[in-house]
């Protein structure tokens, strides 16, 4: 089994979506002492933006790192990203990450009867933190979109372990980090 595991926030030490990401990956070492697990941080090692010469594959390089990206997602079964909310959205390194896995052909087609995703039967866990409380309301554009983007590739398996109103004050801040750590999935067992 393998598990991919990203973060993207740009606070390092101190971000509450790469406390969780972490203690999720560390539940699913536990159950599953021989998991391998890929490791990209977003802010740290970013992926380029997607542009006209990246889709023309017009740099080997870029075209080559790109592939790689794409077959690791393949590849995995288990997918932990951290996705702070930034400005009601995903932070822009997370969106070209997934515009690097999102390619027709690959990941989803195009069929008479609408698109087809093509990489069911993967689990994604994402580790949610916002500065304030949206819910699942009109201002979360963070949750809604991941939903839509994995379910359009075909994963239906989605969950989002959700730290809300981090930036209130310590005492709230604390109290959502207890209650996120408290809702994080348990890994499943294998198949013998």
């Amino acid at each position: 089994m393998k598990l991919l595991h990203l973060d993207s926030s740009v606070l390092g030490a101190s971000s509450v979506t790469r406390e969780l990401s972490a203690a999720i990956v560390a539940n699913w070492k536990g159950l599953h002492p021989g998991l391998k697990v890929a490791y990209r941080d977003l802010d740290h090692d970013p992926v380029p933006h997607l542009t006209a010469r990246s889709l023309a594959k017009a740099d080997a390089a870029e075209a080559s790192n790109a592939e790689r990206i794409l077959e690791q997602f393949l590849d995995s079964n288990v997918i932990v990203i951290g996705a702070p909310m930034y400005n009601f959205g995903i932070p822009s390194t997370l969106k070209a990450w997934i515009d690097r896995i999102a390619v027709a052909g690959k990941t989803f087609r195009y069929t008479a009867t609408g698109p087809e995703g093509l990489v069911g039967g993967k689990r994604v866990i994402i580790a949610s933190a916002r500065g304030g409380i949206h819910g699942n309301g009109p201002a979360d554009f963070q949750e809604n979109y991941l939903r839509q983007v994995f379910g359009f590739l075909g994963i239906t398996d989605i969950e989002f372990v959700r730290a809300e109103g981090v930036n209130y004050s310590p005492q709230h801040r604390s109290e959502a980090l207890a209650a996120a750590h408290a809702s994080i999935p348990q890994p499943v067992a294998l198949a013998a």
